[in-house]
């Protein structure tokens, strides 16, 4: 097969036409069918005044038209840039404006933000289906490059400010050997719970389209549901995270179902606690795969194979690792005080090379440059130390991010929120553990002198200015924060309490 992303729904139409190829909301679409709704999109596309380098957007939940989306756009070499739905309105309405958007696609669910959206706006169901049949079914043909842009991820920076990871063929060109190495392949059925916007989304779901599987797209996390599903749909591969897994073992009944199509579960985003992991055995009897990415390196670069998840075994210190690097990929760990590579065992900044790393941000030269060094390294922020045998181990996070239930927090976004509320003189936000969402939002703030603010006042106050996975989930209130002496707030010094005898501290 070509590497390019629009010769998966091409060559899979022509080879395999009948096969389904994506199921959602209901429906289920073949190759052949996908294949005939992109090329409708792209003309769509087309009229709308969109080409190649033109972007185009999608806020929505997990659903088939996405993937209309996805290769129609590819098939005029335009660009699809999904919306985390989760974020506020006006930061959705500005993600838009950063792609600059011809049209963008928007769910139904989210109708109310169309008026506010720059651009065409197109919302599913009829008036979709209808806009849809008015184009003809005629593939425009653009071929492309291998370093031509598809995909258009928005993550969140240092500073809160989203940012559009470019992603593109070449990127996903290892999409074939990913499947492989996630035992997919065109007989699989393979669940995409993970929302489009994010990369375990969408590259989960190009990588079992690479394979010529069908899709089963999940639209809202309900662990009960997820039960069903599995055994309803004959599951063979699933990537979730160990917060969802987690609430799938305590669905009751859940161990005495029928897994017998399962063939391997991976997960990813956050870490997996042993306890987490011995459910997971027994109640669906399946390998388990651990991976290790970013965005920015599209996904998956670090594994950690079924045979080294063995809580009991006498290699159970590698349960504490990220895995090992894929064949096609460089690993090394730098000073940081970028005086070169440090030896095994000793903690450095994770750098990472191969043909996964994107390009850089769109329009963001500064904070490209920063994150590509040079060399074809890229920085990931992480800190970690690789030992004799070549595994990953992650001591803590270089930057400040918190990840909780697999979507990203940056502290200064919160703090700055909690910063303007008029009780408050200082503020730092920090990831703290949590059993469920592997970490969770904590504020600890200093109230301002003949002030008395409570916790609960605080959170009602973040609640109505932020998204609610960003919102802080307890606040402690303290005298002063600790410093250095260049005045700089000593996270890791408010952090050490709550993880204080955990092997791990970084998804």
């Amino acid at each position: 097969m070509d590497y390019r992303v629009v010769s998966i729904v091409r060559d899979h139409a022509r080879l395999r036409g009948a096969s389904p190829a994506v199921s959602g909301d209901g429906r289920t679409f073949s190759y052949a069918e996908l294949d005939e709704r992109s090329s409708r999109l792209a003309q769509g596309l087309r009229a709308a005044g969109a080409g190649a380098g033109s972007r185009v957007a999608y806020v929505g939940k997990n659903a088939p038209e996405f993937f209309d989306l996805l290769f129609g756009a590819a098939k005029l070499g335009a660009v699809t840039a999904p919306v985390n739905w989760r974020l506020t309105p006006a930061e959705i309405v500005a993600v838009v404006e950063d792609a600059g958007a011809a049209l963008t696609v928007v769910d139904a669910e989210f109708a109310g933000l169309a008026a506010a959206l720059p651009g065409q706006v197109v919302l599913t169901g009829d008036d979709y289906e209808n806009w849809l049949a008015g184009h003809p079914a005629e593939d425009p043909g653009f071929v492309g490059a291998p370093d031509d842009i598809v995909v258009q991820l928005y993550t969140s920076g240092t500073t809160g400010v989203p940012k559009g990871v470019q992603l593109s063929n070449t990127n996903f060109s290892v999409g074939e050997r990913m499947a492989e190495r996630w035992r997919l392949d065109a007989t699989s059925v393979s669940l995409v719970p993970m929302p489009l916007f994010h990369i375990g989304g969408t590259g989960w779901a190009l990588a079992g389209l690479f394979a010529g599987c069908r899709q089963v797209l999940v639209r809202d996390i309900d662990p009960a549901a997820l039960v069903d599903t599995f055994e309803r749909e004959r599951i063979s591969n699933a990537f979730i995270v160990p917060a969802v897994l987690q609430f799938m073992c305590e669905v009751p009944g859940a161990a005495g179902r029928d897994y017998s199509a399962l063939r391997a579960i991976t997960y990813g985003a956050s870490p997996i606690t042993s306890e987490v992991l011995r459910r997971a055995l027994e109640t669906f009897g399946a390998p388990l795969f651990q991976l290790y990415g970013m965005t920015e390196t599209t996904g998956a670069i670090v594994q950690l194979e079924p045979e080294d998840h063995d809580p009991q075994g006498p290699r159970r210190r590698l349960m504490r690792s990220a895995g090992r690097p894929y064949a096609w990929v460089e690993v090394r760990i730098a000073d940081p005080a970028g005086e070169g590579e440090v030896p095994a065992g000793e903690v450095g900044e994770v750098l990472v090379r191969s043909p996964q790393n994107t390009p850089g941000y769109w329009n963001r030269p500064a904070e490209t440059a920063r994150l590509l060094p040079g060399g074809g390294w890229l920085r990931t922020g992480d800190a970690g130390y690789l030992d004799e045998e070549g595994y990953l181990f992650l001591t803590d996070r270089i930057k400040d991010m918190i990840v909780t239930g697999a979507e990203n927090v940056y502290p200064i976004e919160v703090e700055e929120v909690l910063a303007a509320h008029p009780a408050v003189a200082d503020v730092a936000v920090i990831g703290v553990p949590d059993e469920r969402w592997g970490e969770t939002v904590k504020a600890v703030v200093v109230p301002r002198p003949g002030t008395a603010p409570t916790e609960a006042e605080l959170l009602e106050y973040a609640r109505e200015r932020l998204a609610g996975f960003k919102r802080p989930r307890s606040v402690d209130l303290v005298d002063a924060l600790p410093r250095n002496p260049s005045g700089k707030i000593l996270k890791k010094d408010l952090r050490a309490p709550y993880w204080a005898g955990r092997g791990r501290s970084i998804g």
